[in-house]
């Protein structure tokens, strides 16, 4: 369920900027996906956990505001990460 200290220092290093960069919205972004995707995994096994759900909402919802600032600010950079962490169908 919750993301290894491995498994966020790889999702990092994949979406920094530069060097010790993890305050992006591209990192921020990264991560929240690995956080859902864990979530999604629990809610197939644990259909009654609402409480939880109510924080992947929370978390889907500050995905999609970081996701609109970046789209804002920087259409390029927007479109290379939803394509690397297949966000849009």
């Amino acid at each position: 369920m919750a993301v290894t200290v491995q498994d966020k220092a790889k999702v990092i290093a994949d979406n920094q900027r530069s060097k010790g960069d993890t305050g992006s919205p591209e990192v921020q972004v990264a991560l929240l996906t690995a956080r859902i995707n864990g979530l999604t995994d629990h809610f197939k096994s644990n259909v009654k956990d609402h409480h939880s759900r109510r924080g992947l909402l929370r978390m889907v919802s500050r995905r999609r505001k970081l996701l609109d600032y970046l789209k804002s600010s920087n259409a390029d950079s927007y479109r290379t990460l939803i394509d690397k962490l297949g966000l849009r169908k």
